[in-house]
């Protein structure tokens, strides 16, 4: 999943970006308000992280100005303010969730999992799909007759968005777009031999090629 930061704290972007990377993310940065709410309209991302103390545009104008857009996107809203009213500010604004500096990054983590599966319809918690369960903390799999598989950090990354997305079309381009960085080369050939990681692993029935389109993965198999 790819994910948008928009802090321009280079101290704590050096922090969230390693450990959001090492959790699996590709992680897009903007350090100011005008080029994060740029990004932002892009859809390309999953979520973003927005810190509201901004440059040049403060982190509410850029929700207000997404959210008039209608610019679905779920936000996470950070700051180093404790006034409740400015957290009232932030959800009638049109936020998703509010995290007060400074915090902890396993709950940050914590909360942009939990909105990345209510975006996509999931419940909380562990990601079961098709009767594989997904740890994300550890980045393992385990199929409905109870193998367990570790998973390499691209592996992980393609099943995680498979997972969110059954029985969609999704072609390589946005698979590319969705576990690399603006900073990464894009190849939709390592893409494929990645797949056919996962075929191996769990089976060549759950991912099915349509030719010219993509992949699909089967929630249900006959």
């Amino acid at each position: 999943m790819r994910l948008l930061l928009i802090e321009d704290d280079l101290d704590l972007v050096r922090i969230l970006k390693r450990d959001l990377e090492k959790a699996g993310y590709a992680v897009d940065v903007a350090h100011d308000g005008i080029e994060g709410e740029y990004l932002g309209n892009e859809g390309i991302y999953a979520l973003a992280v927005l810190d509201l103390g901004l440059p040049q545009r403060n982190g509410l104008e850029v929700l207000k100005n997404w959210r008039n857009r209608q610019n679905a996107l779920p936000v996470l809203v950070l700051t180093a303010r404790d006034a409740w009213y400015e957290k009232v500010d932030g959800f009638k604004a049109g936020a998703d969730d509010y995290l007060g500096k400074p915090f902890h990054s396993e709950e940050l983590l914590a909360r942009i999992s939990a909105l990345i599966h209510r975006a996509h319809q999931q419940p909380g918690g562990q990601l079961q799909v098709g009767g594989l369960i997904l740890d994300e903390n550890h980045q393992r799999v385990t199929t409905e007759t109870g193998l367990s598989y570790e998973l390499t950090g691209l592996e992980f990354k393609l099943l995680r968005y498979f997972l969110l997305h059954p029985g969609q079309v999704i072609s390589k381009s946005t698979l590319a777009e969705h576990i690399y960085d603006f900073d990464s080369d894009k190849d939709s050939n390592v893409i494929e031999v990645y797949v056919n990681h996962l075929r191996r692993k769990l089976g060549k029935h759950r991912f099915e090629t349509r030719r010219g389109q993509g992949y699909v993965f089967k929630e249900q198999v006959e």
